[in-house]
């Protein structure tokens, strides 16, 4: 009796600690995309914004890390793991999705974050990182269909940019190779609070060498304090939602993982409706709705895998 209920506390705690970052991560990706918009707006490139934003992460993350003695390591396989990660995860995928927000608008961008999943899930059956599911299956083919609604009446638009439409739409594959990428290369006997800062690091040595090699500039304008402000809210934003990220990778894997997008699409797009004023997309009610089936679904299933296991 007392063996049966340690084994159901155990399943429940093991699934819970992925179920909150899941959420409070999914919640946190949502915010990021609509500050984006807003320090746009009042006059940051998007690669000065991101860049600035990435390092300040990488500075607070690195001061968590020193503090609990949890400092990134330093040798072949990690430093692979750093830029790698930070190439596809972080520096490609961010600078393609928010400088595609001044033409498609953040409301789609965030949306367009619940498409990982389908990519990561069949990466990971193609790769035998996941057992086939069929509840997790349906959960995702569910969030991928209300994700794609939303797609189509994006594309139909008489006033979109089919440019910068599969600009933003090659974010969300960079996002689920960098989901399995990261899961297949953890370096052994790293925690999550030493690979955050390292990977952020990385990304912002390779945002900044490509600015030394482009046209685009870093600066960041001085004329009052609100580009400065967004860049300590961002910096602030992207610390926790990294952070949530690799402790989410190591206890959810990666298909729960990628579900980070459909939670940010739920929490972002509400976000740009009502408080940055953006027309709410077509199609809305049922993506959304979809979306949030997918979610559930995922999630539920990983709870039969564990319970099974």
């Amino acid at each position: 009796m007392n063996d049966s209920l340690k084994q159901e506390t155990s399943h429940k705690t093991t699934w819970l600690v992925p179920f909150v970052c899941l959420l409070a991560g999914g919640a946190l990706t949502g915010i990021s995309t609509n500050v984006a918009k807003y320090a746009i707006d009042v006059g940051l490139t998007p690669l000065g914004f991101l860049f600035w934003s990435i390092t300040g992460a990488a500075v607070i993350l690195f001061m968590i890390a020193l503090i609990r003695k949890e400092l990134p390591p330093l040798n072949v396989r990690s430093l692979e793991y750093y830029f790698v990660a930070a190439l596809v995860s972080v520096a490609a995928a961010n600078l393609l999705l928010f400088s595609a927000i001044p033409h498609v608008g953040a409301g789609f961008v965030a949306l367009i974050l619940s498409l990982p999943p389908l990519l990561t899930y069949l990466g990971a059956l193609i790769l035998r990182i996941e057992q086939f599911y069929i509840v997790r299956a349906l959960g995702v083919i569910a969030a991928l269909i209300g994700a794609g609604a939303l797609a189509v009446h994006k594309f139909s638009a008489p006033d979109s940019s089919v440019f910068w439409i599969l600009i933003a739409l090659c974010g969300p594959v960079l996002l689920a190779i960098g989901n399995i990428y990261r899961t297949l290369r953890w370096p052994d006997n790293a925690s999550s609070g030493a690979l955050a800062p390292g990977m952020l690091m990385a990304a912002a040595l390779l945002l900044g060498l490509f600015s030394m090699m482009s046209d685009f500039s870093i600066a960041v304008p001085l004329e009052n304090w609100l580009p400065l402000s967004m860049i300590a809210i961002q910096a602030c934003v992207f610390a926790g939602q990294f952070l949530l990220l690799f402790l989410l990778q190591k206890t959810g894997g990666p298909v729960l993982l990628s579900l980070l997008g459909a939670v940010g699409a739920i929490v972002g797009v509400p976000v740009t409706i009502f408080l940055q004023g953006e027309s709410p997309p077509e199609g809305l009610f049922l993506g959304a709705t979809l979306i949030a089936i997918g979610v559930v679904l995922v999630t539920w299933g990983g709870v039969k895998i564990a319970k099974v296991k």
